[in-house]
């Protein structure tokens, strides 16, 4: 998927290809005398209960079942934040501790010192698995109907518009810092501590619009409390149906979004790299497994571990000059 010129957070920018996977990485395990895997592995991911960790659960058992991995994979929740990142990259690079985590991964270190690992030099990517996009909504109220008639109205009142979001540094702040950013307009962010109330304030008026999860605020939309202009995805979302991607109105390249891949820790052997790949992505592409995650508000992305790594990259590269320029920090 080429990688777009604007910003992301929380947020890749890449199309994904349909992966080719050579048989020769496949031998190069056998024929060194290995047998991978010999012994149970572990995918360390964060608190349980939240969407890494639905996610995991799901290819932990697909990865266990005979025709795939044929060993028993057990998730480890930790404590969110970096820490499973932290764990897995000071792992044996043996290919029996991995990382299925977010975002957080690669953009810690941005808004945050002191962080214990750098994502590029410490994990080696295995595959994007999966993202699940924002919408962005406005109170009926707001006088735009579109994304470029939003940013027309921003434009002609500076500072008029404001936004809600959450602590600095999530994925609604960040997004919506990505929106004024290319799309280069002044709105004031009205920071809340909890989704609940920042909703009621958005439905209520007191807020004009916030880039919002589909489980929080599609209900509203349908009930027409919110406005649903566009989606974050690169292109239209299966999860939304109607509403136009954001890239599409008026923002080339923008996508955010909340994306989860697999890790294992650096200088793990190509081949195994290349077997946790097939078969991580043969489970994400099982149609019930698809159905599951998308009912979670989750979309499969499955790609190669080269085209995760030039997502990270370029997040690392484009969210990082958006963070420095607003003096962002983690909260």
């Amino acid at each position: 998927m080429p990688i777009p010129r604007g910003l992301c957070c929380l947020i890749a920018l890449c199309v994904v290809s349909t992966p080719i996977y050579p048989e020769l990485s496949l031998a190069a395990v056998t024929s060194s005398g290995q047998s991978f895997p010999s012994k149970p592995l572990r995918v360390v991911t964060g608190g349980a209960g939240a969407g890494n960790d639905f996610a995991a659960r799901l290819v932990a058992q697909g990865l266990s079942l005979p025709e795939s991995l044929g060993q028993q994979v057990v998730v480890d929740n930790r404590a969110s934040g970096f820490i499973p990142a932290a764990i897995v990259a000071k792992s044996a690079p043996d290919g029996y501790t991995l990382l299925f985590y977010g975002g957080v991964v690669w953009i810690s270190p941005l808004l945050q010192d002191n962080v214990p690992y750098d994502p590029q030099r410490d994990l080696a990517p295995i595959t994007f698995a999966t993202n699940s996009p924002l919408l962005l909504v406005v109170n009926p109220k707001v006088p735009a109907t579109t994304v470029k008639e939003l940013i027309a109205l921003a434009k002609s009142k500076p500072g008029a518009l404001n936004y809600a979001s959450l602590a600095s540094g999530t994925a609604t702040h960040l997004a919506t810092e990505l929106f004024k950013a290319m799309a280069g307009v002044d709105i004031v962010r009205v920071p809340y501590k909890n989704g609940a109330t920042q909703l009621a304030d958005l439905i209520g008026g007191q807020v004009h619009m916030t880039f919002g999860t589909g489980g929080a605020v599609t209900p509203h939309v349908k009930a027409g409390r919110l406005r649903a202009l566009a989606v974050t995805s690169p292109q239209p979302s299966a999860l939304f149906p109607d509403v136009p991607a954001l890239a599409a109105s008026g923002l080339p390249g923008f996508q955010a979004g909340s994306k989860y891949g697999m890790f294992a820790p650096a200088k793990t052997p190509a081949a195994i790299i290349s077997r946790l790949n097939l078969e991580t992505v043969r489970v994400l592409r099982k149609p019930d497994v698809r159905e599951k995650m998308l009912g979670s508000g989750l979309e499969v992305i499955a790609s190669t571990p080269a085209e995760f790594a030039a997502m990270m990259k370029s997040d690392i590269a484009l969210l990082g000059k958006v963070i420095r320029d607003k003096g962002i920090r983690a909260e």
